[in-house]
């Protein structure tokens, strides 16, 4: 009833009968004035009028409805009004809290509400009733959390601000540790400034607020139950968060920028210093271990914040038995950035999925009020830079960041929220970018005015030692000697730096990597064993044909299960379906997890999967591979995504890169979709190793053909991948045996490294009744990176040797066969890269005579052979070419010319005198 409009005395009336029958069903100001008017009626002689006529008049009581909805007001859009920058005067945003808005006047500023019991002040005068809302909400926080709309939640948020914040007085430990924290922050910045004059690193100065903020997180969550901490953010801070989060040594920073310490170059090519990741591992001042890990991550903005995600889910999934409240992922976020980077809503979408969720993350935004040269009016049509958190009802919360004591709060408000609700929580630390974009830039050719009022403003510490010493609770004394000692401290181990100058290798690899290698050229020359017993292949079977006692499915269902009992066990062949759910089968049975993700992959975006079963009248799933038979298999982890390449790519990649035990996938609806996730092709998958020295086992399925389906689903781009392939960075495959498949897929844990592997899977494939292998496929054998000729007899009489991949296979065995062509061989390139050099070399000295030819579905500048014609060139062969003309468009979007391009294509393959 809190919230409805009372302006007729019978109302009040209706209202009075409420309370009767159950006081707490109104609000509390009614409920004072109701035991109010009880105690008059039982004291005072011959009153027995209505509640309504004991309310004095209807102005009193609009009154007493208005101070209320002024009350709200504050609580609605007070942080409008709030005084969160630190540099300028905040724009004009229509609050509306003026007196008149709520049909109040200054006449009413000594009268006493009831209302005021709403702040916890009791019956007051509207003065003290706004001077707490101004103190609350006008402060230097500005709290917006009335959009949500679960009631405990958003009223735990209220009590928290209106009762700690508006007593909040830090104790002395809490001022001392937030100077120290900052002192940190702006004593190193100004150091290597100083020292390291041009050298490009992104200063945190104006922000320097964010490490005692990230303190407050990192020691408060720890008490509430945070083991492990996972931090995704740009360049902009990152040195400072190194030494003063993480703990990164000082004078291994110098050594960086000394040029001193580097990768292993044997294993990459390194990146700049401020997009290295690191772990350690910190003492909190309350004597708690707290493990800190930061992403490594590109300059692209905001691309690592679904690495991050993953990674902790893979971490609450693995190493904390499902306990989202133990592991916390932080964003560290620029203003523009969260504002203008669509990865920012996809990872926002993602954070409630059963698939996706990580227990909540807390947002930090640095918030430079400027995006590189872009101001804030042209950065965002929002008020805020992170209003994007309403589309999740995540409450946001705006600190001025020249009052580090205030943002502390905001930390700790914000971290409690997180472990109480597992929901996002967004701080926005708005302060002001010292420099320009780096230290090289000049400001002021774009902001002039702003950093005319920026050069002439006191640094944050400056601003805290001064409100210290002020009001008496450090000696400004105390703070210059802790300056004075930490410069010294930096001087003294830069000074043993520049002495010793030796060079030193550092290893990136994380623990849980400690039982892998690096891989080596030798590696790649033959595939590991990978084969399983027979008593693996009928468990199996078994599984996938099962289903549970009175569960239903439809029709089309039940044949698929009695395929599947028939392919198992009566023709002794699998498909491409069944070779793969067997492939995930056999490595559950080993202890391992998979886990799959991507649009529509419980069925398969060709219904040929079918993992999860459905009850077609209770909706009921069933998940075959999770009933193996034993306790001690591996868990299959299949979800169906939301509809997104690149948040989702980026998502299962941190996965993957936490846990190398599992077999993590990505399953593109068609191939040509994944170019939406191309950031995170370029910049983390092809590029992790080399850069930053962190392996991962990635496994992206990328269907792919010509069926006559057009230009956005025919073509997963394997030309791109193959031009990102280098020192053996990632695999890329085109497979056509489903057993070979199956052998590549168990390949990715069997290997003593991790390697990205790139499918080109099938779609017409799924169903061709050629497209099958035998059992015996899969109990014997290893991955075949070249499968040779089946049809040829007499390799002397072969005129022509056509290599080609995928299911453009299929088409040209299917002449082969039926024109008996015994002079034209096809050999099979299964695994596009790393180029099976010897394989194919061996394979070529069978065919003396012969010529060689490459065939591929694809447009001539599309497919593999550029690739092919790369390798070619530096091995000295000599090769032809069949394939569709070059064309802008990958493929034709009419069915009649797609099929008649491919019969003349086929035919092309087999005219000897082209």
């Amino acid at each position: 009833m809190s919230h409805l409009h009372y302006t007729e005395s019978a109302y009040i009336d209706e209202l009075y009968k409420a309370y009767k029958t159950n006081p707490d069903a109104v609000d509390a100001s009614w409920k004072f004035f109701f035991d109010g008017f009880e105690f008059s009626q039982t004291t005072s002689k011959g009153k027995n009028g209505t509640a309504a006529s004991a309310a004095m008049d209807l102005q009193s009581l609009q009154k007493e409805v208005n101070v209320r909805k002024l009350i709200d007001g504050y609580r609605s859009r007070g942080h409008l009004q709030a005084k969160t920058n630190p540099i300028r005067p905040r724009k004009d945003r229509k609050a509306r809290l003026n007196l008149s808005d709520f049909n109040l006047s200054e006449q009413d500023l000594n009268t006493e509400f009831w209302a005021g019991e709403e702040l916890g002040l009791g019956k007051t005068s509207l003065s003290k009733i706004i001077d707490a809302l101004k103190k609350i909400y006008e402060g230097p926080i500005g709290f917006e959390f009335m959009s949500i709309r679960e009631p405990e939640i958003s009223e735990w948020f209220r009590l928290k601000i209106e009762r700690d914040y508006l007593n909040y007085v830090p104790p002395a430990a809490e001022k001392l540790r937030i100077l120290e924290k900052l002192n940190e922050a702006t004593t190193f910045e100004n150091f290597l400034h100083l020292k390291f004059v041009g050298q490009k690193r992104f200063s945190l100065e104006g922000g320097e607020a964010t490490i005692p903020a990230l303190d407050a997180v990192l020691t408060h969550g720890a008490d509430l139950g945070v083991e492990e901490v996972m931090i995704g953010m740009a360049h902009r801070g990152r040195l400072n968060v190194l030494a003063n989060t993480l703990r990164k040594s000082y004078d291994l920073i110098f050594r960086e920028f000394e040029g001193l310490a580097l990768l292993d170059q044997t294993v990459g090519d390194g990146d700049v210093k401020y997009h290295m990741g690191y772990s350690s591992e910190i003492k909190t001042p309350t004597g708690r271990t707290l493990k800190v890990k930061l992403a490594p991550n590109p300059s692209h903005l905001e691309a690592v914040n679904p690495v991050v995600e993953g990674f902790s889910r893979a971490k609450i999934d693995h190493y904390y038995g499902g306990d989202a409240s133990k592991m916390l992922p932080i964003l560290i976020h620029g203003d523009a950035a969260v504002a203008g980077q669509g990865i920012v809503y996809e990872v926002t979408q993602m954070c409630q999925l059963a698939g996706y969720a990580t227990g909540g993350t807390v947002h930090f935004v640095i918030n430079n009020q400027v995006g590189f040269t872009t101001d804030f009016d042209d950065a965002r049509s929002s008020i805020y830079c992170t209003d994007i958190s309403q589309i999740i009802e995540a409450p946001e919360i705006h600190v001025n960041g020249d009052d580090p004591e205030a943002v502390v709060f905001a930390a700790k408000l914000a971290i409690e929220f997180r472990q109480k609700f597992g929901r996002d929580v967004f701080v926005d630390i708005v302060c002001y970018r010292k420099f320009g974009h780096n230290e090289s830039d000049e400001p002021r050719f774009t902001q002039p005015k702003l950093y005319n009022i920026i050069n002439q403003h006191s640094n944050p510490l400056k601003v805290y030692v001064e409100k210290l010493s002020q009001n008496g609770s450090i000696q400004k004394a105390v703070a210059d000697k802790m300056e004075n000692d930490l410069r010294n401290h930096l001087q003294s181990l830069l000074n043993e730096v520049r002495q010793n100058a030796t060079p030193i290798v550092i290893n990136q690899l994380e623990a849980e990597w400690e039982d892998l290698r690096f891989s080596k050229r030798e590696d790649f020359d033959k595939s590991p064993q990978t084969a399983i017993s027979e008593m693996v292949v009928q468990k199996v079977g078994e599984a996938l044909h099962s289903i549970p006692k009175d569960f239903k499915v439809l029709k089309q269902i039940e044949k698929v299960l009695q395929d599947r009992k028939k392919q198992f066990f009566e023709d002794k062949k699998l498909n491409w379906a069944s070779a793969e759910l067997l492939a995930y089968g056999s490595i559950m049975l080993e202890g391992n997890m998979v886990r799959l993700t991507g649009q529509d992959v419980r069925r398969g975006t060709f219904s040929h999967r079918q993992a999860v079963l459905l009850d077609h009248e209770t909706g009921q799933m069933h998940n075959s591979l999770n009933h193996l038979g034993t306790d001690k298999q591996g868990k299959l982890e299949i979800y169906n995504s939301l509809l997104s390449e690149y948040g989702v790519l980026g998502f299962e990649f941190g996965y993957a890169m936490a846990n190398p035990s599992s077999l993590v996938l990505w399953e593109a609806q068609f191939g040509d979709f994944a170019n939406g996730a191309q950031i995170m092709i370029d910049q983390f998958i092809t590029s992790t190793e080399s850069k930053w020295q962190r392996m991962n086992g990635i496994v992206l399925l990328l269907p792919h053909g010509y069926e006559g389906q057009g230009p956005e689903h025919s073509n997963a781009r394997p030309e791109r991948f193959l031009q990102l392939a280098a020192q053996n960075n990632i695999v890329v495959a085109n497979c056509t045996a489903p057993a070979n498949f199956f052998h590549l897929l168990r390949r990715q844990l069997a290997w003593p490294f991790r390697k990205p592997c790139i499918v080109m899977s099938p779609k017409s494939m799924l169903r061709h009744p050629a497209c099958v292998s035998d059992i015996s496929e899969f109990t014997k054998g290893h991955f075949q990176e070249v499968l040779p000729d089946t049809f040829i007899t007499d390799k002397k009489k072969v005129k022509r040797v056509v290599f080609c991949s995928g299911k453009f296979y299929y088409d040209l065995q299917e002449k082969q066969v039926a024109e008996k062509r015994k002079d034209v061989a096809i050999v099979r390139l299964e695994q596009l890269y790393p180029f099976a050099q010897g394989q194919i070399e061996a394979i070529k000295a069978q065919y003396p005579k012969a010529q060689f030819c490459w065939a591929q579905e694809e447009p001539e500048n599309m497919g593999a052979w550029l690739h092919i014609l790369r390798m070619s060139y530096r091995l000295g062969w000599q090769w032809h070419l069949v394939a569709r003309r070059s064309a802008a468009s990958p493929a034709t979007g009419y069915h009649k010319v797609h099929k008649k391009d491919q019969d003349e294509l086929i035919a092309r393959v087999f005219d000897l005198e082209l």
